[in-house]
């Protein structure tokens, strides 16, 4: 995946031209991360490309946030624990010391990361990591973006 479209995320996912966007939810998109070194890592991305922070957005569509970022946390979490008996759990983060524009993290953990990472921040894992050719986003994560999708649906149908 290549294109200006990592220059301006929000606007892609808006005129449907980001490549990463699984869902459209109430507050923003889902969408899955570009590097999968944690497969099915994901992003919320706030639909508002000139809100930077939570607290810019009014209560109500706050709130929403959350509730997308809890959503997909949950879809996260499903999709990784079928697909991996070694799931343990979803990191949820609202960091915003990179990208200037709202957006959350989703990181599922699981128990085959190195014993020194495990129980550390996603953020402790080496640079090469967020680099490195094998892990970034293609065609062989197609069944872990349809699995979360569909489980985005199935909560979005039980809501």
């Amino acid at each position: 995946m290549t294109g200006d479209w990592r220059t301006d995320r929000i606007g892609a996912a808006l005129r449907g031209e980001n490549p990463t966007v699984l869902r459209r939810l109430e507050s923003g998109f889902a969408g899955i991360g570009d590097v999968q070194f944690l497969p099915g890592y994901s992003v919320l991305l706030v639909d508002d490309p000139s809100v930077e922070r939570l607290s810019d957005l009014p209560k109500a569509k706050r709130l929403s946030f959350l509730s997308d970022m809890d959503r997909l946390g949950e879809a996260v979490e499903r999709a990784c624990r079928r697909l991996d008996p070694d799931f343990r759990r979803v990191n949820l983060e609202i960091l915003g010391n990179k990208d200037p524009f709202l957006h959350a993290h989703v990181w599922p953990r699981f128990a085959w990361e190195p014993p020194e990472l495990v129980g550390a921040p996603v953020w402790r894992y080496p640079r090469d990591r967020w680099s490195d050719e094998r892990f970034r986003l293609g065609p062989q994560h197609d069944v872990l973006r349809d699995a979360i999708g569909s489980e985005l649906d199935r909560l979005r149908s039980m809501a």
